[in-house]
């Protein structure tokens, strides 16, 4: 049977796609091939894995959406700084991983290690004994840890009621766990991004508590660096933020991409689950030339 095609124009209607989402591979909680599965359990027919810093779960996952005929492309979420601030860049990378972007994931597999110590180290001093162990264990594998794991340890040793406190208390942004890593500038994850043949795409770019005019400056550095679109919806968001963004999208002739950023069943967010999108001439990046086949129907 067909799979249906993508509609080339946002017209406010529902969409089938999600093209943010993590497993077990990075900070997520379900092995790809769940993650898969579940999104076809919610009827969505086009996703990408897009794991911080790694593709480790793309084999796994591009076997379960044969299986589940489901479209997957390839996808990485990369930590970058920008003028002193972390920034996520989600690669869509229909060849998959190759060129710099080889050399590019092993050193951010590199600097995530080195970054876990450090955050061991501040966790055992609020109270975590042999933290790195017990992030291990709430990791569940030999992956690169992330502050979810120690916020889940943090959790399961009862020094706080739930992974939001563990954030606001001890992991979040200025907090004793938010140890910043030596991540590379945004131009050069762009750069390993468009030399694989993907599309670069801004995470969640009203996340950062920008003002309007330094989001503007932020667009501006990634179009100027080769950036091709940002998450004109990324979760739930105000529907008036959304319709500004997507004005400065078009000022830039940027893409807009959609994606819920799913980490784990029974939260806020689920494969599929976001604001919608507005009617809005800003081109959905599934209509980008790299990514070129993505909107059309393909049998299953």
């Amino acid at each position: 049977m067909p799979m249906p095609a993508l509609p080339v124009r946002f017209e406010g209607e529902p969409l089938t796609i999600d093209l943010h989402m993590h497993s077990t591979a990075s900070d997520g909680t379900l092995p790809p091939a769940e993650v898969v599965a579940l999104c076809r359990a919610r009827g969505l027919t086009h996703m990408a894995l897009t794991d911080h810093d790694t593709m480790d779960g793309i084999a796994e996952a591009q076997a379960a959406a044969r299986r589940e005929g489901i479209r997957l492309i390839p996808g990485t979420e990369l930590s970058t700084q920008w003028r002193g601030i972390n920034i996520h860049v989600v690669g869509l990378l229909p060849e998959g991983p190759r060129g710099d972007l080889v050399a590019g994931l092993a050193a951010q597999a590199q600097a995530r290690e080195r970054r876990s110590l450090k955050i061991a180290e501040r966790m055992e001093k609020v109270g975590l004994p042999d933290a790195l162990a017990r992030a291990r264990e709430q990791a569940g594998s030999q992956r690169p840890l992330g502050r979810p794991d120690f916020a889940r340890a943090l959790v399961a040793a009862g020094l706080v009621p739930d992974i939001g406190t563990a954030f606001k208390k001890h992991l979040g942004n200025g907090k004793a766990g938010d140890v910043k890593a030596h991540w590379p500038f945004l131009s050069a994850a762009v750069a390993w991004i468009l030399d694989a043949g993907g599309v670069a795409v801004l995470a969640h770019p009203l996340r950062h508590g920008l003002t309007r005019r330094k989001r503007g400056l932020l667009l501006d550095d990634l179009a100027a660096a080769g950036g091709q679109a940002a998450e004109l919806v990324s979760g739930f968001q105000n529907a008036d933020e959304t319709r500004d963004l997507a004005r400065q999208l078009q000022e830039r002739g940027l893409y807009g991409s959609v994606g819920s950023d799913f980490h784990f069943p029974g939260g806020h967010l689920a494969p599929g689950s976001m604001s919608p999108v507005p009617r809005t001439a800003t081109p959905p990046v599934w209509t980008h030339p790299r990514l070129a086949g993505l909107a059309a129907p393909t049998a299953a």
